[in-house]
C-alpha cells in the first residue's frame, strides 16, 4: 500500500511539474507572438527575453527537481533526465 501511495505521489509531482512546464512555454511563446506582432505593426526590432531571466527559470526549476528527489518523490535516474532536459543537454 505504501508503495502504491510513493508511486501515487511521484506521478502526480512529475504531472504537475510537466503541466507547470507546458503551461509557462505556452505562455511565454504566446508572449513573443504578441511581443512580433506589436513590433511588424510598429516596425520595431522584436526584444529579446535576458540571458538572466533564463538562467532564473532554470535555477528554480532545478530547486523544485531537488526538492522532489530528496522528499524520495523521484529517483535519482528521474532527476538526472529531467535535469539534462532543463539544461537543454
Amino acid at each position: 500500500m505504501a508503495r502504491l501511495l510513493r508511486t501515487m505521489a511521484r506521478t502526480a509531482a512529475i504531472s504537475g511539474t510537466a503541466t507547470a512546464a507546458s503551461g509557462r512555454v505556452r505562455q511565454r511563446q504566446a508572449q513573443q507572438l504578441a511581443n512580433q506582432a506589436a513590433a511588424q505593426g510598429a516596425g520595431a526590432a522584436t526584444p529579446t527575453p535576458s540571458p538572466e531571466a533564463d538562467l532564473d527559470h532554470q535555477i528554480a526549476a532545478l530547486e523544485k527537481l531537488a526538492k522532489l528527489k530528496e522528499q524520495g518523490i523521484i529517483t535519482q535516474e528521474e532527476f538526472d533526465a529531467k535535469k539534462k532536459q532543463i539544461l537543454g543537454l
